[in-house]
C-alpha cells in the first residue's frame, strides 16, 4: 500500500509541473512568486513519494524473507 501512495503522490508532483508549464505558456505568467511555490510544492511532494516508494519495497523484502 506504501507503494501505491507514492506512486500516487509521483502523479501529483508530475500533474503540478504539467500545470504550470501549460499555465505559463498559455496565460503568460508574470508573477513568478506561483511558478516558485509551484516547483517546490512539486519537488517536496514527488520527495515523499519516492520516500513511500522505497518504505514499501523494504516491506515487501522483509515479508518475503519471513516466508
Amino acid at each position: 500500500m506504501k507503494t501505491e501512495f507514492g506512486k500516487w503522490l509521483m502523479d501529483i508532483a508530475k500533474y503540478m509541473v504539467t500545470a504550470l508549464l501549460l499555465s505559463t505558456i498559455f496565460a503568460d505568467m508574470d508573477n513568478s512568486i506561483i511558478i516558485y511555490v509551484v516547483v517546490i510544492l512539486s519537488a517536496i511532494v514527488l520527495g515523499f513519494g519516492l520516500y513511500w516508494i522505497n518504505e514499501g519495497e523494504k516491506d515487501y523484502k522483509k515479508k518475503g524473507k519471513k516466508k
